[in-house]
């Protein structure tokens, strides 16, 4: 079996947010990963010229959504690092507008396997990209919350949502 190559990542740290701290890490190609909390083992001064513009550009434009003051983003993501079922979920829930949400089985028709909506959530619970891949704009197909993997699970996913103007009041978490 052949090595893969080596793709070196960077990252940055967005230390204060109404979330609390995240780390992202990018490749030369875009970003791979958005993590919450702190990851302390690769933050130093990154001397690519490329990926030290996807970090500054996504610590920015994650800041100002969390703040309320964007609604998109437009940050090279560097789909190569995820599975291709996982890709085609992930990338049909990073075409859900701001302000709307669908359901797993809505995601799982777009993309072309219409009995496969659990395999749909898996590719969410495994979204390494969460808010800038917004999976918490997936619920579950009776309209409630179903599991996210962020920080304070649901309570965060509610807060997303009513930060995009949905009435969190409205789902009773699963």
């Amino acid at each position: 079996m052949k090595n893969a190559p080596f793709i070196p990542l960077f990252s940055a740290l967005l230390a204060d947010s109404p979330l609390g701290s995240f780390t992202l890490t990018v490749s030369e190609k875009g970003l791979r990963e958005v993590l919450f909390g702190e990851k302390t083992l690769s933050l130093a001064p990154v001397a690519n010229p490329a990926a030290a513009k996807i970090l500054e550009n996504g610590i920015k434009q994650l800041s100002e959504y969390l703040a309320g003051q964007r609604q998109d983003f437009n940050i090279p993501i560097d789909w190569e690092c995820l599975r291709p079922f996982q890709r085609k979920a992930l990338e049909a829930t990073y075409a859900i507008p701001f302000g709307e949400v669908r359901t797993y089985g809505q995601v799982a028709a777009a993309i072309g396997a219409p009995k496969a909506p659990r395999a749909v959530g898996r590719a969410q619970a495994t979204n390494p990209m969460p808010i800038i891949i917004p999976c918490h704009r997936v619920i579950g197909g009776d309209g409630s919350l179903h599991g996210y993997g962020g920080k304070n699970g649901l309570k965060t996913k509610a807060w997303l949502l009513k930060l995009e103007g949905h009435d969190p009041a409205r789902w009773k978490p699963e």
